[in-house]
């Protein structure tokens, strides 16, 4: 599409807004920038907004005219599809895009695109460490915390982005066509925006609507949703597997990860040869050697990076040892999947911190994988109650509610023993108590930094 002088409406002054504007204005269109929450100030939202860029902002709600002149819209991803006031533009017959949509447009170079409910952002940051090493020009963007579309108009044909992508960005796709995808698995999330599993795996599907067989999409065969899904894969498949041998993919056997040919393997690495803890880190792992295979980086040089590769900011974190216990942040932990992979990874009696924003989880399948590690279950936040009601039905006795979260530390501090580990999983989203998991997570490391080494 041709922006040049088109009326475009950004819907959200988030960063993925701010981001739309920019690009939308050096791609020569109009843009209008638009927020119905009616506790923003205007001109405070124009201070985002870098010297130079123009745009109009309207704070609350969009009078009629301005509306009706609207040539595309622009949603930022916590913007729901199927509000009555995006149906009116779609009615109307005006495109709906996204950020990745819009990027993706004004965007040069090859594309790499990863998703999944759990383990999209160590994935992605791996998956650009290796690309990095190989490619002189590297972008990592999307809803890892970089808006795309700040790095779309300064790309070029050489440029590789590696973006990382959720449900809510996938929903408003259109043309978007990477060379190499990955949907890592599909899991309960993120049902209070789209109220079915089959809208949001539909969701997930969307990274690789507008790929055929000439380009690659990495599945998890150990996922129900995704083993079905290769089934009618657009893109030639390309699979890995944490349980078992396969005769075509990437797979762990014991502690080694091996490469099938046509049913013929080579040992790749062994996974104590890496930094990263937990079998969903292997996973990861695996997905970002498929994913950095298919693009032809030789295997030397992806084992390289991934030996060295530092575990991800707030997904099983070590953060210290106080008195004899490890502490252990995975803030990013917000649904019960991703939660699990953080218990799995712990090899010693655990103290755990859980609850949050309620978004519709259910949590027996959490609970049941504690296997017998968690002795004592803190749990703060809206689900508190529904999370401790569900514990019990388990068996587990030793819930404490707690009303803030420097109480649920105290707490931990409390009950942790020396060769203990407490860690931070919450299972929940962080909404609510806190504007998101990093600040979160940052506070529980804070938490954990200032501690005594004695009492």
């Amino acid at each position: 599409m041709d922006l040049q002088g088109k009326k475009v409406l950004v819907v959200g002054s988030g960063l993925s807004g701010i981001g739309a504007v920019q690009a939308l204005h050096h791609a020569g269109a109009a843009p209008l920038l638009f927020d119905e929450n009616e506790k923003l100030n205007a001109e405070e939202v124009r201070r985002k907004l870098p010297s130079g860029i123009i745009a109009e902002v309207v704070i609350g709600t969009l009078p009629e005219e301005q509306n009706e002149s609207v040539e595309l819209v622009v949603l930022s991803p916590g913007v729901p599809t199927d509000t009555a006031f995006v149906e009116g533009f779609r009615k109307r017959g005006v495109k709906i895009w996204g950020e990745i949509e819009l990027a993706y447009e004004l965007g040069k170079g090859s594309v790499i695109a990863i998703t999944g409910t759990n383990g999209k952002t160590t994935t992605t940051s791996l998956v650009g460490a290796i690309m990095s090493a190989h490619c002189k020009d590297v972008d990592v963007v999307g809803n890892i915390g970089n808006p795309y579309t700040l790095t779309a108009l300064d790309s070029t044909e050489e440029t590789v982005t590696v973006a990382e992508i959720s449900s809510f960005q996938l929903e408003t796709i259109d043309r978007f066509k990477p060379q190499v995808s990955a949907i890592l698995n599909v899991t309960p999330d993120h049902l209070n925006r789209h109220h079915t599993m089959e809208n949001y795996a539909a969701a997930k599907e969307a990274v690789c609507r507008n790929q055929t067989k000439e380009e690659t999409c990495v599945l998890n065969y150990e996922n129900s949703y995704t083993r079905a899904f290769g089934e009618r894969c657009p893109a030639r498949v390309v699979w890995f597997s944490s349980q078992r041998k396969l005769e075509d993919g990437f797979y762990l056997e014991g502690d080694e990860i091996f490469h099938a040919d046509g049913g013929a393997a080579e040992r790749l690495m062994d996974i104590h040869d890496m930094r990263l803890v937990g079998v969903c880190n292997v996973e990861n792992v695996m997905a970002a050697m498929a994913v950095t295979t298919a693009c032809g980086v030789p295997m030397e040089k992806i084992l390289s990076v991934i030996r060295t590769f530092a575990p991800v900011e707030h997904r099983i974190e070590f953060v210290a040892t106080k008195r004899g216990v490890d502490y252990y942040n995975d803030s990013k932990g917000t649904n019960p999947d991703a939660a699990i992979q953080g218990i799995r990874a712990m090899d010693r009696p655990t103290v755990l911190i859980g609850g949050g924003y309620d978004k519709q989880s259910e949590y027996d399948e959490w609970i049941e994988a504690f296997d017998g590690k968690v002795k004592c279950l803190v749990l703060i936040g809206q689900t508190r109650e529904k999370i401790a009601a569900c514990a019990k039905s388990h068996g587990l006795s030793n819930v404490v509610l707690a009303d803030t979260f420097e109480e649920a530390f105290a707490v931990c501090v409390e009950k942790a023993e020396p060769g203990d580990a407490v860690l931070l999983s919450p299972a929940c989203a962080s909404w609510g108590m806190f504007p998101n998991y990093e600040v979160r997570g940052q506070m529980f490391k804070e938490m954990v930094n200032h501690m005594e080494e004695s009492c």
